[in-house]
């Protein structure tokens, strides 16, 4: 590991000061991520900036019926808090998928947002990866790629975004609060993580010197049809070949309204408005889930070991919206797909 600084934040203010002091620096709270990146001299960064202390830890209703969680809350007390057990299922459900009990504990909201990829290549700073090096290449290309991307790709990159809970988020439509040197913003989750272009080493929007402070959610949950289905190598402790985050509104024998969201196929979790829209009006059976997920996977393409994914996909899409529209989501606890 590297040598650097360290400094602690003591409110949000002087993170973001010490930030733009040192564009290069690096927010750490619970270092899940960043911690091994820079035991494998992937991250090396000139300053910590410690962040764990900062009054970021809160859950709460908002004005327009929604829920603001706090950057800093960790995965495992926003999974098992009471409001988004009742009003968020998906969310909850989410993020008892990834990782392990362990690392929930330590992982907080806004550093979930910000995992980098768990592509081999880039991990190993003796292989050219245009996302730890621009221009340095792509090894996954023309290697060995069964997990990678399937969607949103380029010829700089077909890594994936690993985390589990943005796909939840991304799914109910959430909103990042971001605060930086001159000014707040919000951006809207689909707007937050970027796909690789010719610039795979940015992960996501944020300037340098901003910082997450809060993820806002919209007050509907799709709490009585929801699931959230994770298809991996192992039962646990896996990240994702495919999943499928599902939501629906119904309204008697027809859907109202669809959410449909993908992991481990793309650079960031994938959406696309025109699969959901095709749902509208429909009856929730397998030839409309079907036709959703034609839409989706479109413009779907392998690069060799990971064609398998594009029917996985299918499969698991039409899976859980089956699973959402039963009211049967899939539960983390018991691995066997319902």
């Amino acid at each position: 590991m590297n040598n650097f600084d360290y400094a602690r934040a003591s409110d949000v203010a002087e993170a973001v000061k010490l930030k733009a002091a040192v564009p290069e620096a690096r927010f750490i709270a619970g270092g899940t991520n960043l911690i091994d990146l820079m035991k494998y001299h992937v991250e090396q960064p000139r300053q910590l900036i410690d962040i764990s202390r900062l009054p970021l830890t809160k859950v709460e209703e908002t004005s327009a019926g929604g829920v603001r969680i706090g950057a800093l809350v960790p995965n495992s007390t926003l999974a098992y808090h009471p409001v988004i057990e009742s009003r968020y299922p998906l969310l909850a459900s989410a993020i008892l998928a990834g990782a392990s009990a362990q690392l929930r504990n330590m992982a907080s909201t806004g550093g979930n947002l910000l995992q980098r990829t768990r592509c081999a290549y880039f991990y190993d700073v003796a292989t050219p990866c245009n996302k730890r090096t621009p221009g340095a290449g792509c090894s996954a290309i023309d290697g060995l790629n069964r997990g990678h991307a399937i969607l949103g790709t380029s010829a700089d990159c077909i890594a994936t975004h690993p985390s589990d809970m943005c796909v939840a988020l991304a799914a109910l439509g959430a909103t990042v609060h971001v605060t930086g040197a001159s000014s707040e913003r919000l951006i809207a989750f689909a707007d937050f993580h970027r796909l690789p272009g010719d610039r795979p080493d940015l992960d996501n929007t944020l300037r340098a010197d901003e910082i997450i402070t809060a993820i806002e959610l919209p007050a509907q949950g799709f709490a009585s049809h929801h699931s959230y289905l994770k298809i991996r190598d192992r039962l646990s402790y896996a990240f994702a070949l495919v999943s499928v985050a599902a939501a629906l509104d119904l309204d008697g024998s027809q859907i109202r309204e669809a959410r449909l969201a993908l992991g481990g196929v793309a650079h960031k979790p994938w959406r696309n408005q025109a699969a959901e829209d095709t749902l509208r009006g429909q009856a929730p059976d397998p030839q409309a889930f079907g036709r959703a997920a034609d839409i989706l996977l479109k413009e779907a393409k392998s690069s060799g070991h990971n064609a398998f994914k594009i029917p996985l996909a299918r499969r698991a899409i039409v899976r859980t919206l089956t699973q959402a529209a039963n009211a049967t989501p899939q539960i983390q606890a018991i691995k066997t797909i319902r």
